[in-house]
């Protein structure tokens, strides 16, 4: 298994701050499909980022290979939805506590 680092990566970059009620609904069933993978043990961790230049999604989750963390993304929905998607980056050295 390898770690990946999911940089999920809003339509807007104000998108945090101007969500409406139908995309607010949209990231609690993002935020409740990442929680369904941090219980099954494959994320590690998800969380908002701030950043300057606008805030976006993390996730640190383990897959098989890239196309198996593709994959991981295709029925998020936010993706499904349409508010985002995802940039995927392998970690290739990962110290974990």
């Amino acid at each position: 298994m390898t770690w990946y680092l999911f940089r999920l990566i809003p339509k807007r970059t104000d998108f945090a701050y101007t969500m409406t009620d139908e995309e607010q609904a949209t990231m609690e069933r993002h935020f409740a499909y990442w929680g369904e993978h941090l219980e099954q043990g494959t994320a590690l961790i998800f969380s908002p980022v701030a950043e300057p230049a606008g805030v976006w999604g993390l996730c640190i989750a383990q897959a098989e290979d890239h196309d198996a963390a593709h994959a991981l993304t295709v029925p998020d929905p936010a993706v499904v939805e349409g508010v985002g998607h995802y940039e995927i980056l392998e970690l290739l050295s990962p110290v974990v506590r």
